[in-house]
C-alpha cells in the first residue's frame, strides 16, 4: 500500500486558489517554517484553506490539531496524519 501525501506544492496551490498571495510574499521561497501570518494569511484565509483541504482530501481537521499548525510544515504534518493509505 502507498500513502497519498499532502505536499508543500499541494498547500501552495490551495492557498493561492483560496486566498491568493500577498504582494511581496514569494511562496516559491523557503516557506516551510514561516508563520502563516508572516506569509500574509490571516485566520479567515486559513479557515478557507482548511475547508478546501477537507473537501479535496476527504478528511476532517480538528481545531485541537490545527491550534499549533502555524507554519506550512506543521499544517502539512497535520494533514498527512489524517490521510489514509490508499491501495497502489
Amino acid at each position: 500500500m502507498t500513502a497519498q501525501l499532502f505536499t508543500l506544492d499541494d498547500l501552495k496551490r490551495i492557498l493561492l486558489e483560496g486566498a491568493g498571495a500577498d504582494e511581496g510574499v514569494d511562496l516559491d521561497g523557503e516557506i516551510l517554517d514561516s508563520e502563516f501570518e508572516t506569509l500574509g494569511y490571516e485566520s479567515l484565509a486559513l479557515l478557507e484553506t482548511y475547508g478546501r483541504i477537507e473537501r479535496e482530501y476527504g478528511i476532517t481537521l480538528e481545531d485541537s490539531e490545527l491550534a499549533g499548525a502555524d507554519t506550512p510544515r506543521a499544517l502539512i504534518a497535520v494533514v498527512n496524519g489524517q490521510l489514509v493509505p490508499v491501495a497502489a
